[in-house]
């Protein structure tokens, strides 16, 4: 399932998808993670992710990508699992919120970076964009669950 994730985030690092802002992307490889979330284990999920976002920010993304995306991926895992295993939210809430989470996480990362808090001013682009790539995630997930084999995880 990791190199699944790791062969989506490569697809994203090489066809430009350009919302027109600048650090908004799909998301497509949380779409393993929340299917690992939802099948095997909250501990299978975290590690899919970590590693995925380790491989891919030397291979594709550079430091600074990593950084970005390991506050990110972390923030938004561990807000998933928490609402996954409270079975108060939808698959789609949960990818939702681990959208919005991912964006706080970076952006709280390139607030520390640069040392400037007037980068929370950009927090309502990325609250838009991770409410709609959230729950975009988290309807493809819907679907993936719905239509494999039990047996298959």
């Amino acid at each position: 399932m990791t190199t699944i994730a790791l062969m989506l985030s490569y697809i994203e690092a090489i066809i430009p998808f350009n919302f027109g802002v600048p650090g908004i992307k799909l998301g497509l490889a949380n779409l393993v993670v929340m299917v690992a979330l939802c099948n095997i284990s909250a501990k299978h999920a975290f590690v899919i992710d970590l590693v995925r976002i380790l491989l891919a920010g030397l291979l594709f993304n550079g430091l600074f990508g990593t950084l970005y995306s390991l506050a990110g991926g972390m923030l938004s895992i561990v807000v998933m699992i928490l609402l996954y295993k409270s079975k108060a939210f939808s698959v789609v809430g949960v990818s939702l919120a681990g959208g919005v989470a991912h964006n706080l996480g970076q952006l709280l990362v390139a607030c520390v970076l640069v040392n400037n808090s007037n980068m929370f001013l950009y927090f309502p682009v990325l609250l838009f964009s991770g409410l709609i790539t959230g729950i975009m995630i988290g309807i493809a997930t819907y679907y993936v669950n719905k239509s494999a084999p039990k047996n298959l995880f």
